[in-house]
């Protein structure tokens, strides 16, 4: 019988975390939840029967102690996932250094504190996911910080995949499209901005997160044995198909 695989996720509470953890749950995978909120965690664990961990992502040693807890709890890691992440749609001339360093923290130094907890705890080999943005790849007006820190999450992939190949570590990511969560409401919400963004989607659609969860999903499984130093881009096309006018 296969022992059911054990996944870490970063950022678990937020709108793809937490649907991957379901989605992870529901097929039998003990997880370990790791956000900064309790009260989230709390909520999750109730609705999934996931483990948690209350942790900020952004402190390496952080992240070693709960990727060392669940080694302890389960015996073997198979997955780390890092879905922390933030949103700031500013052009670089009106981006503070305290918003940009923030970027940089939420986005590039915790999938940095991820690879780095996995080279340290993966010793049976398994799978690193990571999440960059289909903006890396397209040029989006007024992205420049998000955009510098997916961009270091990408040249991550593919260093980290090359470093750990050896050991049986498979590191890729998954660059979205604008998703519908709490961190994009304030975008999503707003009608007119929200069709804006569903004409740059050649798919004509916003995503969904569950859109995303099956994405990362699938490159945790060890049927994906032969992908590494991957970006999946899960985006509706927008980061490489241009779309015509509608209407």
């Amino acid at each position: 019988m296969t022992e059911a695989p054990v996944v870490v996720v970063l950022g678990g509470t937020g709108g793809i975390g937490s649907q991957l953890i379901r989605t992870l749950t529901s097929g039998g995978a003990r997880v370990l939840a790791v956000a900064r909120t309790e009260a989230d965690l709390a909520a999750l664990a109730m609705e999934t029967g996931a483990e948690t961990a209350k942790a900020d992502a952004t402190r390496f040693e952080a992240v070693e102690e709960v990727t060392g807890r669940a080694r302890n709890l389960w015996g073997r890691i198979d997955g780390i996932v890092n879905c922390v992440g933030s949103v700031l749609l500013r052009p670089a001339h009106m981006t503070s250094e305290a918003a940009y360093r923030e970027t940089i923290a939420q986005n590039l130094d915790t999938a940095f504190a991820a690879v780095r907890a996995g080279g340290k705890t993966m010793q049976e080999g398994g799978s690193i996911v990571l999440v960059s943005t289909a903006a890396v790849r397209s040029g989006l007006p007024n992205h420049e910080a998000i955009a510098a820190a997916k961009g270091g999450v990408e040249g991550l992939v593919r260093s980290a995949a090359a470093t750990y190949g050896p050991a049986g570590i498979r590191v890729n990511a998954v660059a979205p499209g604008l998703v519908r969560t709490p961190l994009t409401e304030r975008i999503t919400s707003n009608e007119r901005a929200s069709e804006a963004s569903r004409s740059l989607h050649a798919l004509g659609r916003l995503g969904e997160p569950e859109d995303v969860a099956s994405a990362i999903a699938w490159l945790l499984e060890p049927g994906q044995s032969w992908v590494t130093g991957q970006v999946l881009g899960v985006d509706g096309g927008l980061g490489s198909a241009r779309t015509m006018p509608r209407g």
